[in-house]
């Protein structure tokens, strides 16, 4: 099997920051629901919290990886103003017409959103540390700021797969 420099440059952007990830986000979520005190032992508290810290700083990592690869390397392949462009393949078309003027319009500017909550929502696990387990609702609030980041990037991810699927880049 062979890939072409642009192949090595999507997988690594889709399936090698993105894999890391989903499995940050599952990994990280499960770490703060659990940070209550009734579910904890002292000394399971230092290896859950630095299984956490990891986890929840590894996904910041991956989202910023996956928006910086998808923006300065894929998305000028897409943008390309050469008639065989994905960009220009979608605009030709009717039927294709909006997963351009929607889709990619919508994704490129959504996808940034996932990695700037995913940093706050890692900062506030390092900044706090064991301290989340008494402060209910700063936990919370990182757990929505960590969830709204994988909605954020499941639709960012979703709109670049449908458009992958229908003008990839090649």
């Amino acid at each position: 099997m062979h890939f072409t420099g642009r192949e090595w440059w999507t997988l690594v952007h889709g399936m090698g920051f993105g894999a890391v990830f989903l499995l940050a986000f599952a990994g990280g979520l499960a770490g703060l629901y659990s940070l209550r005190p009734e579910l904890l032992t002292p000394t399971g508290v230092a290896e859950r919290m630095l299984r956490l810290r990891i986890g929840v700083v590894a996904m910041a990592v991956a989202a910023w990886g996956t928006v910086i690869t998808g923006t300065w390397v894929v998305y000028p392949w897409y943008r390309d103003p050469a008639p065989d462009s994905p960009k220009s393949q979608l605009l030709a078309d009717s039927g294709t017409k909006d997963w351009h003027e929607f889709g990619m319009e919508w994704k490129e500017h959504i996808a940034w959103l996932s990695p700037i909550m995913a940093t706050v929502a890692a900062f506030i696990v390092v900044y706090y540390g064991t301290n989340l387990i008494r402060h209910d609702r700063v936990r919370r609030t990182a757990m929505a700021l960590f969830v709204l980041s994988f909605v954020f990037a499941v639709v960012a991810g979703a709109f670049g797969a449908f458009i992958t699927k229908v003008a990839p880049v090649s």
